[in-house]
């Protein structure tokens, strides 16, 4: 059996907005963007120029604008072509074939390209988190929040969302940038990740909460803060970290180094990643960051 093909529809302002068992907080210094799935085999199924689809594309580049910026890395999910029946498994039961080999089938739709520095995800099962890499890239990057954009909102996407709680990370649904087979398995999605793994937002308030967190962080402003925000970065206290440490050597997330960069530019102090490499110390960086 292949996927329907799907309807219009379109959801109300206050259909998207459900009620949160949760109230956690986006933290670019924590989160990944996932953009889920958004081949055009999946697309192909809608009527691309009729909603949901359009609102859809623009809040994910809306929401990819924001946050890569803000050194939140992005994460594309994408099925492969010519799956062999192994490979395939129960899903050849529910689905049949699925794609084949040719990038009219497997490419991500040019809407949402991916960039050169985004990362494309190889993904066998419903869960983004299932014989992938995803877990490894979040741990390694220390990451802990995952936004969670895409297709489909019922299948993919929430059992993403409940993965994602199984491995104590924080999902966040974006309940106007996924997309469904109907409106009231949309609906179903939404409400259930908000009651039991993730807590469901729009984009408007995703956006304005990571805009309130650009606009309203402290920059260090001396070099006592700025030993401090690295130490925390580090997992050490202060005192066990000295003016001259090299900080690469000390394990520094360059992810972390990025976000930093971006605060300041936002400032309006310009500083490149190559120069704090070039300077890898708490004095070195003092230096850069925090001169007049």
């Amino acid at each position: 059996m292949a996927i329907p093909k799907i309807a219009a529809y379109q959801l109300s302002s206050a259909e998207l907005m459900p009620e949160n068992r949760v109230n956690w907080q986006f933290d670019s210094s924590r989160a990944v963007l996932l953009i889920h799935d958004m081949q055009r085999y999946f697309l192909n199924y809608y009527d691309t120029k009729a909603e949901p689809i359009p609102t859809v594309l623009a809040n994910i580049q809306a929401i990819k604008d924001k946050l890569k910026p803000l050194g939140v890395p992005v994460i594309y999910s994408a099925q492969p072509g010519d799956q062999t029946p192994e490979q395939r498994a129960l899903l050849q039961d529910f689905w049949g074939q699925g794609l084949t080999a040719d990038l009219s089938q497997t490419g991500i739709t040019e809407r949402l390209m991916p960039e050169q520095d985004d990362h494309v995800m190889t993904k066998w099962r419903y869960s983004a988190f299932q014989r992938t890499e995803l877990l490894q890239l979040m741990q390694t990057q220390q990451r802990d929040q995952l936004v969670i954009c895409g297709i489909y909102a019922h299948i993919g996407c929430l059992l993403t969302a409940a993965d994602a709680f199984m491995n104590d990370i924080q999902a966040f649904f974006i309940s106007d940038a996924v997309a469904d087979f109907t409106q009231q398995d949309h609906l179903m999605a939404i409400n259930y990740a908000a009651q039991r793994c993730a807590r469901a937002i729009t984009t408007q308030q995703l956006l304005a909460d990571a805009t309130e967190l650009t606009t309203t962080s402290d920059l260090p402003s001396n070099k006592q803060q700025l030993k401090q925000l690295i130490a925390d970065w580090l997992g050490v206290t202060s005192d066990e970290l000295e003016d001259d440490d090299n900080l690469i050597e000390c394990g520094l997330d360059s992810i972390r180094v990025l976000s930093l960069i971006d605060q300041f530019k936002a400032k309006g102090k310009e500083i490149s990643l190559i120069e704090l490499a070039e300077n890898p110390t708490v004095e070195g960086w003092a230096s850069l960051l925090l001169a007049e």
